[in-house]
């Protein structure tokens, strides 16, 4: 098995800290992911946004929103200041909340609709997994990111407790059994069907195509919702892929 990559040690605050209070804010929105979904998706897009502005400053930048879904994301990257595009391939999901989101194309994350080095940012929050080459993704957003720039790619790991999304823990057990018990309980299937609009994608994997790729440079690769003194799983075979439950990769793409 290959070593992850090595990343800087000094982390970057500005703003965003990674405490236990923090954590346990985050995974109790969880639970109101359903009813509240407008509560839930922005305090994660602020948190995010506060997240990602550690790394590089996103007042004037500008930045891809990969699979942008409703806004929430975008409209955060807006408020601190960046030139934010949107893209998503599925409309009714720009449309889901009933929020008018602004900057928006429709287009396919496999085939960003942008030139080679122009954006600051590319940014995606919880798309990878559900798309079927999350790594020709993950190239298409170093590609359009310019020399010196970032790239923000957090995805669910598919061994975290909620890798199967709707269909979670059942996923353990297999993702096609999980599908079909979801559907035999709810009387319909789970939105994010296993093997169509959900893939099992690892830690290792994304760390693997991270150390590969000679375009980037590593700043920090993480598990998203944890306080930083347990940041350290993300270095541990198999352990990472259960705890890690959202693994964030933080790179800058090289040139100046």
């Amino acid at each position: 098995m290959a070593a992850p990559p090595r990343w800087d040690e000094a982390r970057p605050e500005h703003g965003h800290r990674a405490t236990l209070a923090r954590s346990v804010r985050l995974l109790s929105a969880f639970r109101r992911e359903q009813s509240e979904p407008e509560y839930f998706y922005e305090l994660m897009a602020r948190d995010t946004v506060a997240q990602l502005g550690s790394y590089t400053d996103l007042a004037g930048a500008t930045v891809i929103d990969v699979g942008t879904g409703s806004g929430f994301f975008a409209r955060a990257l807006t408020s601190a200041g960046a030139r934010c595009t949107g893209i998503d391939h599925d409309l009714s999901e720009l449309t889901a909340h009933g929020v008018d989101v602004p900057n928006t194309l429709v287009g396919s994350a496999l085939a960003l609709p942008f030139q080679t080095g122009s954006v600051d940012v590319c940014f995606s929050s919880n798309v990878l997994e559900h798309v079927p080459e999350p790594w020709r993704m993950a190239d298409e957003m170093v590609r359009v990111t310019r020399p010196g720039g970032t790239v923000f790619l957090s995805f669910t790991n598919w061994l975290s407790p909620w890798g199967g999304h709707e269909t979670s823990p059942w996923h353990y057990l297999g993702g096609d059994r999980a599908a079909r018990r979801y559907e035999r309980r709810n009387g319909f299937p789970p939105k994010n069907r296993f093997g169509l609009g959900l893939h099992p994608v690892s830690v290792s994997s994304a760390l693997r195509w991270a150390r590969a790729n000679d375009q980037v440079t590593v700043l920090d690769a993480l598990p998203r919702y944890h306080p930083r003194w347990a940041e350290s799983i993300v270095r541990v075979p198999g352990l990472r892929e259960i705890a890690t439950w959202n693994l964030v990769l933080v790179l800058k793409k090289h040139g100046s």
